[in-house]
């Protein structure tokens, strides 16, 4: 299984940050973490590096509920930048509304909405899914 580059975490709890990171170290997830502790932050330092055209994350892992912008006003915003390289999306979020997962779902960028905790085999299928997908481009 082929590892990723960057992995960006957006999130506003500290423990669910320091956890996913120490579970994506265990299963040889990525080379690097972006961490970002609301959406606007994201945004604007996203934004920034599409701008100098440097290296970009390749999957996003974004909490629905934070503050400042959460994870449905940022994908909102988020969707307006122009970037040229795709970015896998995955929404990961305590909430199990029913709602709540099929406005994150209609976002043609989200993969997928993940409940936490995330185990080490749901990272190991994104690991899978993010190959499969970058075999079909």
């Amino acid at each position: 299984m082929k590892k990723i580059d960057i992995a960006c975490i957006i999130d506003d709890d500290p423990i669910f940050v320091f956890g996913i990171k120490k579970i994506m170290e265990l299963v040889d997830f990525c080379n690097g973490f972006m961490v970002f502790r609301n959406g606007e932050e994201a945004l604007n330092n996203l934004k920034a590096i599409i701008s100098a055209n440097e290296k970009l994350p390749d999957v996003i892992l974004l909490d629905l509920n934070m503050p400042v912008l959460d994870g449905i006003q940022f994908l909102e915003e988020f969707i307006k930048v122009p970037c040229t390289k795709k970015i896998i999306i995955y929404v990961v979020s305590s909430s199990v509304d029913p709602e709540d997962i099929l406005r994150a779902k209609s976002f043609e960028y989200v993969s997928d909405y993940i409940v936490k905790p995330i185990s080490v085999e749901k990272l190991k299928d994104i690991l899978n899914d993010i190959e499969k997908t970058s075999h079909c481009q």
